[in-house]
Formats: C-alpha cells, sequence, structure tokens
C-alpha cells in the first residue's frame, strides 16, 4: 500500500480551512488511517475546527481499547464532535465552526470508512465510484429525484451542508465498508476538488501509471486549472 496526501489554498480562498492526516502505520489499534477535514466557520474557526476534530480523532483512536473499526472510529467521531461543539459555545470568535470529516482505513481485503458532510472518497479502477453520500442540500434534492448529478454540480447551493462535525450536539457519522479489488485506488477529497475537476477526469487521472505523488499534484494542479474557487484536499491510497 502506498498513499500521499497534499492541500492547497486554492486561487480564491486567503487562508487554507482543509486538513489532512496520513498513517500508512498503525494507529492505536487501527492498522492505517486516511482523514480529511474542509473546516467552516467565520476568521479562522473553520481552520480550528478541522485540526482540532483531527487531532482529538487520532487522540481517540490511540487511546481506545475497541478493535473494531467501524466502534473505534464511532467513538472518535462521537469524541470530536462534542469537543468542538463545546470550544463554539465557550468562544464567541469559534462560534458556529464545524467540518466535514472523511476517515478511512485498510483492513485486510476491506476498508472502513467514516463520513460526515461533503467530502468524498471514491474508488477508482476501471470505473469510479462514490462510496460517501454527501450531507448536503443539493443531494437531498437529487435523492429526491428533484436535481440530477450534472445540475447538483453547478447548483447555487451546493455548498449548503446538511451535517457537520461540531455543529451541534449528537451528530453522527455515516459508515461504509467495502471489499477492494486488485488495482483498486482511493481518493479522499475536499469539495474544492470534486467541484472543480468532474468525475470522468478524476477517474482518468486517478488510473495513470504514475506514482502517487504525481497523480496528487496532477489533481491539485487541474483544480486550480479549472479555477481554484476553494482549499483543495486530495489524499491517493494505492491498494
Amino acid at each position: 500500500m502506498k498513499a500521499f496526501g497534499m492541500t492547497d489554498i486554492g486561487r480564491m480562498r486567503k487562508n487554507n480551512q482543509d486538513y489532512l492526516y496520513i498513517s500508512e502505520t498503525s494507529v492505536g489499534n487501527l492498522p492505517n488511517i486516511f482523514i480529511v477535514a474542509d473546516g467552516m466557520g467565520g476568521h479562522k474557526a473553520g481552520e480550528v475546527a478541522s485540526r482540532k476534530a483531527v487531532e482529538m480523532i487520532l487522540d481517540s483512536i490511540r487511546n481506545s481499547d475497541k478493535t473494531d473499526p467501524v466502534s473505534i472510529m464511532e467513538e472518535a467521531v462521537e469524541v470530536a464532535n462534542e469537543e468542538i461543539y463545546q470550544m463554539s459555545r465557550d468562544n464567541q470568535e469559534l462560534e458556529g465552526m464545524g467540518t466535514t470529516l472523511v476517515a478511512a482505513t485498510v483492513l485486510e481485503q476491506d476498508f472502513y470508512v467514516a463520513n460526515i458532510g461533503d467530502s468524498r472518497l471514491y474508488v477508482i479502477n476501471d470505473d469510479i465510484h462514490q462510496i460517501t453520500r454527501d450531507h448536503s442540500f443539493v443531494e437531498e434534492m437529487v435523492s429526491r429525484g428533484e436535481l440530477d448529478k450534472e445540475s447538483a454540480r453547478t447548483h447555487a447551493k451546493k455548498n449548503v451542508i446538511t451535517r457537520a462535525v461540531g455543529i451541534e450536539s449528537g451528530t453522527c457519522a455515516d459508515f461504509f465498508q467495502v471489499r477492494f479489488k486488485p488495482g483498486d485506488k482511493i481518493l479522499i477529497c475536499s469539495d474544492g476538488l470534486s467541484n472543480m475537476i468532474p468525475d470522468e477526469n478524476l477517474k482518468i487521472i486517478v488510473r495513470k501509471e504514475l506514482p502517487v505523488e504525481e497523480l496528487v499534484n496532477e489533481l491539485v494542479y487541474t483544480a486550480n486549472h479549472n479555477g481554484g474557487a476553494d482549499n483543495i484536499t486530495a489524499i491517493v491510497v494505492e491498494l
């Protein structure tokens, strides 16, 4: 397994509210962990939310005595959510802060994913499959048949999310377990990447026979070339 990630401020933002973490080796009882968080909030509250959420999740994982990967991640997300929520209530400058989150761990022939918000995890081989489901206003419209996927990409409310870490007490993640096949690659990214590059083009780039470092560099370059409207974060894991 090989992994590489990068975060970039993009071309339109003044600060970077994305945060990522990669460990190809064990963290607590997890054999590896890959995380992307995209913060939100005024001033620098989004930066605080994404960084603190990842730090708290890692701390919880390191100290957990659980062995099931979903239970470990579920506990960690719950801890981070309550801590971020309390921080936003205790500090007026951080009021309303929150963050999206995608966390994944690979174990034997499966990988396990936790997701809150509209950052995404894709599996890419001969095709591209979005494993996570966006917690967003437009995704709810798509699921009701009121909007198609292509129109959702440019909808005026495409950035309105309906669930995030730290926005309210009791927020929980969605979890997915996926059996991977030889040649599969995992792409974890913030919406600053997925909004700038159509899924088909993501597939074309990630399928290239290049080192993961070069794939991530090309993804970030392409997102910036296409406008760089938001912070851009991508992790590619070659299985």
